[in-house]
């Protein structure tokens, strides 16, 4: 089963091999409601190591960039800001531990990013507001309800969490107002 679940101290990556790089190419389908061509480059990149593709699909396949970016357009357009913020400071922080974008680090390198932003150790130069672990819990959180989530609202392409998890498509969600 996969692990899709964060660790004090670390990203849990699970079954993927370590020589994975994370270059993942032209930006996913758009139009983008909320996100850059740009920005969604680099959420899906983040999504993917957070909730990462082994023998399931993972964040990039089951489409979070598209449930973090409606929910951005919508009911959390409040973490637009903080979402623009933080991801000018996260390429900012990729490019001065590494010289290069986050999406064409490699899969460690990306890992360790990552696991300095969680535990609030990137340069604080860099991350003021919001700080680097607020970031990362934020797109983490985003992430794993664009994963686990209902497949209506963007997240969860082709039930993905679903199958892997071998469970049916929910019959009933929120309120049955039918009485019969």
């Amino acid at each position: 089963m996969k692990v899709a679940a964060l660790a004090v101290g670390g990203v849990a990556v699970g079954a993927v091999s370590s020589s994975f790089v994370g270059h993942l190419g032209p930006a996913p389908a758009g139009p983008w409601r909320a996100l850059t061509p740009d920005e969604a480059r680099l959420v899906e990149a983040v999504a993917e190591q957070i909730v990462p593709a082994d023998r399931d699909p993972g964040a990039k396949e089951a489409g979070v960039v598209v449930f973090i970016d409606r929910q951005l357009a919508g009911p959390c357009r409040r973490f637009l800001e903080k979402y623009r913020r933080g991801l000018a400071c996260l390429v900012r922080t990729s490019e001065t531990m590494f010289g290069k974008p986050f999406e064409s680090l490699a899969w460690d390198d990306q890992t360790k990013l990552l696991q300095a932003l969680e535990s609030n150790k990137a340069p604080q130069d860099i991350w003021t507001s919001p700080s680097a672990s607020e970031f990362f819990n934020l797109i983490c959180d985003h992430s794993l309800q664009g994963f686990y989530g209902s497949p209506r609202h963007g997240g969860n392409r082709n039930y993905a969490s679903y199958r892997m998890l071998g469970i049916e498509y929910p019959r009933v969600i929120g309120q049955n107002r039918y009485k019969g």
